[in-house]
């Protein structure tokens, strides 16, 4: 049985975010003329977001809460604050968290949490003033019927080609058991999933499914699934200079994996589960389809557990860093860099504790989040 997060068994001691520290340096964090800055605290951050075109730092924290970092301020009402409608705790909670291109003037702006039912929810709110969002203003995209509490995904952003993006675990359990094959490599549902959406409705539907989606007009096929193949694509990217995509996918009882696929070859990707755990085979007398070989394993033997994907690093002001993939565990703490796809991997000399996600904000700069409450920016010395 795997976990987002073994977030059950972590304390959930972070400090509420409305304190406002001073940046302060985490101790034995430096590489390369690069370390790590704490711009905050909050309770149990999973993600870190900006508007585009905007300052803000807008932070998830897993209870059902969005809160603002304004400069070194941060904001004492959250932004959004849905936790009586959501289940939290584990791999549940108020888990992702994106903003159109067109937020400025639209004001809309889309979550990803586990209802009370447990159904994987991506929804619709909008803003009610600049630093408050209205929580009766949901619309509801799509809440996913899902039976156990892991594996729920749980990331969303908008792609360079301007439409939503959703990570989809493969419905939880151990060994993706569902039906005959599983629902990673099953594509009559969107379980074990990338989906791309416009977020618009459309002839009754809650969302407009594409044209030009891979799988568009397949019969018994689900028009929304952009790649598949994934076990719980937790934290996934595209980059902001080349728009190639790379996903962090947790692995099962051996092997985490980093899987990258450049931009004009993501369309209808195979990944590889349940039929390949990382690179190693994991279920015997099954295929997948064109499975694409991860560019990263990253072994249980040493001390990995649950992958966390990160950013390829665009911010100018790291130029060591530049062109490097940037991601880490939720189990070890060193951070990890790699040019890819072929690149070896090592140590970046950074340290986070309790890694539960990392951000981009709207200039390109990265931050790494702790589930213990510190979130970091990574700057250079």
């Amino acid at each position: 049985m795997k976990r987002l997060v073994l977030l059950a068994l972590l304390a959930f001691a972070a400090c509420g975010g409305s304190d406002d520290p001073e940046p302060t340096e985490a101790p034995g964090t430096t590489v390369s003329g690069v370390s790590l800055q704490e711009v905050g605290s909050f309770d149990s951050p999973v993600f870190l977001t900006s508007p585009p075109d905007d300052e803000r730092l807008f932070i998830v924290e897993q209870n059902g809460t969005i809160r603002i970092l304004d400069g070194e301020q941060t904001i004492e009402q959250p932004f959004l604050d849905i936790s009586d409608r959501i289940e939290a705790g584990g791999e549940q909670g108020l888990l992702g968290l994106a903003f159109p291109p067109d937020y400025a003037d639209s004001g809309r702006f889309y979550v990803y949490y586990t209802a009370e039912d447990g159904a994987n929810t991506v929804a619709e709110y909008r803003r009610a003033e600049d630093n408050r969002a209205d929580p009766d203003s949901e619309r509801i995209l799509i809440a996913q019927e899902d039976s156990e509490p892991n594996h729920n995904g749980g990331m969303i952003t908008f792609g360079p080609d301007g439409k939503l993006y959703i990570g989809m675990g493969d419905g939880g359990g151990g060994g993706d058991q569902h039906g005959e094959i599983g629902n990673a490599q099953a594509l009559d549902t969107i379980l074990g999933k990338i989906l791309r959406i416009d977020p618009a409705a459309d002839r009754g539907r809650p969302y407009t499914i594409p044209d030009d989606n891979p799988f568009v007009g397949r019969e018994g096929v689900r028009g929304e699934i952009y790649a598949y193949g994934l076990r719980n694509p937790w934290r996934f990217s595209f980059d902001r200079s080349t728009g190639d995509l790379t996903i962090g996918d947790v692995g099962q009882n051996a092997v985490e994996e980093i899987s990258f696929v450049r931009s004009d070859e993501a369309a209808g990707a195979n990944f590889g589960w349940r039929v390949f755990e990382g690179s190693s085979r994991y279920t015997e007398g099954e295929e997948a389809e064109g499975a694409i070989e991860p560019a990263i394993d990253e072994s249980h033997d040493d001390g990995n557990c649950s992958i966390t994907g990160g950013y390829v690093v665009r911010d100018p002001k790291l130029a060591s860093y530049s062109g490097r993939y940037l991601y880490g565990d939720l189990c070890r703490a060193p951070l990890r860099l790699a040019e890819l796809p072929e690149g070896e991997p090592r140590d970046s000399g950074l340290e986070v504790q309790s890694l539960s996600s990392f951000g981009e904000d709207a200039q390109g700069r990265i931050y790494a989040l702790s589930l213990d409450g510190p979130v970091y920016r990574l700057v250079e010395r």
